[in-house]
């Protein structure tokens, strides 16, 4: 069977570095942090009282009437808010499509746990029957891919994957495939999160997992840094747009970029560690590369999981080593969590828009915080500096709790 080649022809991008793809982009060329103080949540008692939070947001009422966002949790007006800057770019709206051929697959970690604390506090203060009927819907993690099909009417396949922090990587690599396979003609991708509240702030901060830089938020995500101690909070979304590259050339939409290979392991390790030896992200890795039928030596540009804690930093950077051999100390790593923050179920998306913009682009945002790089982290990760650089094929990492692990393989357009 032949398969399709796939086209990225849309993005959308919502975090703490920005409400919009262009703004966002920008703010991570400079190497501006968008880590700080939480302004949305109460912080007394929080062990941990600072993230990668999106500010000033308000979604369009042309998306979600007033009185429904009210009703939805936050994650899925980010995926609307996202998704729609992703369908408008690529033109997908003007495209001549069966809209049963237009499909969403979107990565979610949580769903909407902020609704999830309200309502429990609800229901404890008021009674039962003051949780509101809108609970349930807000709250499910496929609720975000239905409300965007809702929306604009997309009929093709409609549903979410939660694989931790792999979520809307997988995502990707799950929508590449439908087109590659001939059964949709386009697919909205990615993922979307928004779970930085009290109870998961002191979750993650009972595992020892977070960062506890309170007084310097901004300095707090530090891949590589040998004075990391933990990863940053992030929340948003990050939106993408795949098409079937042959009909969309037809239509003459701009295509920016192509989804080339994916590999998706398991580490068949631990709930929560990496494999100190890359049992599942070596051949992750290896598998992106096979299906795209090229060598290592291709790959100029890997946009790192790299979350700022003690063993995962270093596990990816021996991962890295044994696939890419002596090309490694070539290719040049960053990490865009030092300025986002981890977005969970939603950093697959977002960082995969960071490796498909370094190929339209040609430069590569950094990993800032780098101050004094562990001895054990020994690649070129960009530090502090946005670089030029141009790569013909970007790599994307994406691995989470569970042992589950994601990397997808982008050329340039």
């Amino acid at each position: 069977m032949q398969l399709q080649r796939v086209a990225v022809t849309g993005m959308g991008a919502i975090c703490g570095l920005g409400n919009d793809l262009k703004t966002v982009w920008e703010n991570a060329l400079k190497g501006q942090s968008g880590i700080s103080t939480l302004q949305n949540q109460n912080i007394e008692g929080m062990p941990v009282t600072f993230g990668g939070e999106v500010k000033n947001f308000k979604l369009s009422e042309d998306l979600m009437p007033l009185k429904d966002q009210e009703r939805f949790d936050v994650f899925n007006q980010y995926a609307l808010h996202a998704g729609t800057e992703a369908i408008v770019q690529a033109g997908l709206l003007q495209a001549n499509y069966d809209k049963t051929r237009i499909g969403i697959i979107l990565g979610t970690g949580l769903g909407g746990f902020p609704h999830i604390e309200m309502h429990h506090k609800i229901l404890l203060e008021k009674g039962a029957r003051r949780v509101s009927p809108f609970f349930i819907p807000s709250v499910i993690p496929n609720m975000a891919p239905g409300l965007l099909s809702i929306h604009y009417g997309f009929q093709g396949l409609n549903y979410s994957i939660a694989s931790a922090c792999a979520s809307s990587a997988h995502a990707i690599g799950a929508a590449a495939t439908e087109i590659m396979l001939g059964r949709q003609d386009a697919m909205i991708t990615g993922g979307t999160e928004s779970v930085i509240t009290p109870f998961t702030v002191a979750g993650f901060a009972s595992m020892k997992a977070l960062s506890k830089r309170n007084e310097e938020p901004q300095r707090a995500s530090r891949p590589f840094d040998k004075d990391r101690d933990g990863f940053v909070m992030g929340e948003g979304a990050g939106m993408i747009v795949l098409e079937n590259y042959e009909k969309a050339k037809a239509r003459g939409a701009r295509i920016i970029a192509e989804v080339v290979g994916w590999g998706a392991t398991s580490d068949s390790y631990h709930i929560t560690a990496p494999h100190p030896e890359g049992a599942g992200t070596i051949p992750c890795m290896h598998q992106a590369l096979n299906q795209a039928g090229v060598k290592p030596e291709v790959v100029g540009y890997i946009n790192a999981h790299g979350t700022s804690t003690p063993q995962g930093d270093i596990a990816e950077t021996n991962a890295i080593k044994s696939v890419f051999g002596a090309h490694a100390k070539k290719l040049v790593v960053s990490s865009t969590k030092s300025m986002t923050g981890h977005l969970l179920g939603a950093a697959g998306g977002l960082e995969s828009i960071f490796c498909i913009k370094a190929l339209e682009t040609g430069m590569i945002a950094p990993t800032i915080n780098l101050e004094n790089q562990d001895e054990q982290c020994d690649l070129d990760y960009v530090p502090n500096k946005a670089r030029k650089v141009d790569p013909q094929y970007a790599l994307n990492n994406s691995f989470g709790f569970g042992g589950t692990n994601s990397s997808t393989l982008f050329k340039k357009g």
